[in-house]
């Protein structure tokens, strides 16, 4: 089974940068695709933003396609999102997850505990 663990979250400014990681362990990280979710307090969990095995492919939700980065070392077993820009309205917990590459949370079956992220306007 894959397991997940995030870093990098923390407390940041308007218009600051982080960036997460995912650090995978498993075989089955071999050959999955790769997500990041987001919940902010009284909201429902958020795609942000997928990644093929290969890296190939990527997609993002809207609100932070000019802004985030997904990217992935699979000699490494991490996965990473670059948070550029950031605005009050990222402030969430943010997940990873592996699975299929997909837009919802049902194509992903293993997830990590989530890492805080909270930007101060």
């Amino acid at each position: 089974q894959v397991q997940l663990v995030e870093s990098g979250g923390g407390l940041v400014q308007a218009g600051d940068s982080l960036r997460l990681s995912c650090a995978a362990s498993g075989r089955t990280f071999v050959g999955a695709a790769m997500g990041w979710f987001r919940q902010a307090p009284g909201k429902e969990r958020e795609f942000v933003a997928t990644i093929s095995w290969s890296g190939g492919s990527t997609h993002y939700v809207d609100s932070v396609k000019d802004r985030f980065t997904i990217s992935r070392s699979n000699a490494k077993n991490m996965v990473y999102l670059q948070m550029n820009s950031l605005k009050p309205e990222d402030t969430a917990v943010y997940y990873c997850a592996a699975g299929t590459y997909s837009y919802t949370a049902v194509g992903y079956g293993y997830w990590g505990q989530g890492t805080q992220v909270t930007v101060s306007s």
